[in-house]
């Protein structure tokens, strides 16, 4: 079974890309709605709210957890893999985010948009760094200057995507306010540092226009984790193929599943409400 384990709704848009890729195998997906969002909570809260989501999902049958949040992967996913060792499998977005990245951009100038303690990590930019000196110098860029990460935290679109207000004017308005930054940064690439964000992809296209590449980290992760199986073929063999698919929500069965659909773009047919152990 594969695990996939998000603060909220978002991580349902890299579930939807797995289910398109790997219909065949078993599904648990785990919200930890009742303490969403993680963007704004303290780096130690996010380590233990993520440790303990995917404890729960590990003892529910998991043999390999994706970490489909941008915000818990850069801040929790090293002291998780650091903690596992080789005893548990756990994997993020973020390097195949940025690698994505380095493959698309043409001049280096690389754009990030997320949630304030995604961008406050620091962590795609230390992924740039490593990544870039593989993947820049391998397609002959070497002449061209050192790839750069522009960074913009923005905490509105959450709540604004959650209450379904996409097509609000209001919306628009805010998110042509966080991306003239990246527009006077003259960016070549945009990597979409939140699992939210892809319900927006189109309009992020639409405002940065056609000589900026959108990467959704979501579909990203998804493609990378068909790699990924393909490499280790002794995980591969460990994971059922019955196509059952699990949800797993810390707050409302009826709100989770309501507007999980609609990120999930498909009905679910079971969700069970846990709690996990620490307070909110």
């Amino acid at each position: 079974m594969i695990g996939v384990f998000d603060s909220g709704f978002g991580g349902l848009t890299v579930l939807k890309e797995l289910l398109k890729l790997l219909p065949e195998y078993d599904y648990i997906f785990l919200g930890d709605q009742a303490r969403t969002p993680y963007g704004n909570r303290s780096q130690e809260a996010i380590i233990t709210f993520t440790e303990e989501g995917v404890n729960f999902l590990f003892e529910k049958g998991a043999k390999i957890v994706l970490i489909a949040c941008n915000t818990a992967s850069a801040d929790a996913l090293r002291a998780l893999q650091a903690k596992y060792g080789a005893t548990k499998k756990v994997l993020g977005t973020i390097i195949p985010a940025v690698e994505q990245a380095l493959q698309k951009s043409r001049y280096g100038r690389i754009g990030l948009i997320g949630t304030r303690s995604t961008v406050q990590s620091g962590n795609y930019e230390k992924e740039l760094e490593k990544l870039s000196a593989i993947h820049w110098q391998s397609q002959e860029k070497k002449a061209q200057k050192k790839p750069t990460l522009i960074a913009v935290p923005a905490p509105l679109l959450v709540p604004l995507i959650e209450e379904g207000w996409l097509r609000r004017p209001e919306a628009r308005m805010i998110l042509k306010k966080y991306l003239m930054p990246l527009k006077h940064a003259n960016i070549d690439t945009l990597i979409l540092g939140c699992t939210h964000f892809p319900l927006l992809e189109k309009e992020f296209a639409r405002k940065m226009g056609k000589n900026c590449r959108i990467i959704n980290s979501g579909k990203v992760q998804a493609e990378a984790f068909v790699n990924y199986l393909e490499r280790h073929p002794e995980i591969e063999k460990t994971l059922s193929h019955e196509g059952k698919r699990e949800f797993f929500t810390t707050d409302s069965v009826a709100h989770f599943q309501n507007l999980g659909e609609k990120f999930l773009g498909q009905k679910m047919k079971t969700v069970a409400q846990v709690s996990l152990s620490s307070t909110s």
